[in-house]
């Protein structure tokens, strides 16, 4: 980045998050660090960002709620003056058959893993200039027919529908909407839902061979988040060592 930039990261406490405000704050942007309950890890996020020389400041809101959506964009404001790159990393993942489905379920998934996007992109794009970058983290899975994950599927095709749309309305302000789709990547949280058998039979399937780590995911956000992007717009940029190619 050539000058100094305000970026907000949902979700930052932790994994692919957490990646992203590093690796946005080593490229010289200030970074807003969101979290939901895990202060103490924003913390050691924002302690990091803050050894490079960069500004940042740990927000806790959960943004499946949209009152405490719009308190941390009042506070970035506050701090801040404005938004020059949203990242909409937070989300949740649950499976759930059809026959076990019901409505609170869709509600929990929806609100936090499309809701919020649509949102929290609304309330970045008012405090947005020229050149403003929003970045959507999407899934791989909202290409493929894994049994139990037609919700979290079904909001991440919601959140890659935004995509397209808010990119064609925000584009007359030369705002550039994009999301990244990650496959398999190596967080606690998968390590938390899928055994290593489960695992490897992944990579068995994955060209590169391995499992994605949070950075191969932050270091393409980074440079949709540069100038160098500017001419990408709308667009879904998989990242994940070829498991799925579209």
């Amino acid at each position: 980045m050539k000058q100094s930039k305000v970026a907000v990261v949902t979700g930052a406490s932790r994994g692919i998050g957490a990646a992203v405000a590093r690796r946005l704050a080593r490229d010289g942007a200030d970074v807003v660090v969101n979290y939901s309950s895990n202060e103490a890890a924003a913390s050691r996020v924002v302690e990091e960002i803050r050894r490079m020389g960069r500004r940042a400041t740990a927000v806790p809101a959960n943004v499946s709620r949209v009152e405490e959506l719009k308190l941390l964009f009042a506070r970035t404001a506050a701090e801040f003056d404005r938004v020059d790159i949203l990242v909409n990393n937070a989300a949740v993942f649950g499976a759930c058959a059809l026959q076990n489905m019901d409505q609170a379920a869709f509600d929990d998934m929806f609100e936090l893993n499309a809701r919020s996007v649509l949102f929290a992109s609304e309330e970045a794009a008012r405090l947005m200039g020229k050149s403003g970058r929003i970045i959507n983290v999407s899934s791989d899975l909202s290409c493929m027919s894994m049994h139990g994950t037609s919700l979290y599927a079904g909001a991440k095709a919601a959140i890659e529908a935004f995509t397209r749309v808010h990119a064609a309305e925000l584009g007359p302000r030369g705002i550039t909407v994009n999301a990244v789709s990650p496959g398999i990547i190596d967080t606690d949280a998968l390590r938390a839902q899928m055994t290593d058998e489960r695992i490897q039979g992944i990579i068995s399937m994955t060209p590169l061979g391995r499992v994605g780590t949070p950075e191969d995911v932050a270091d393409v956000v980074a440079f949709i988040a540069s100038d160098d992007s500017r001419w990408i717009t709308g667009q879904v940029l998989h990242v994940n060592g070829g498991v799925l190619m579209r």
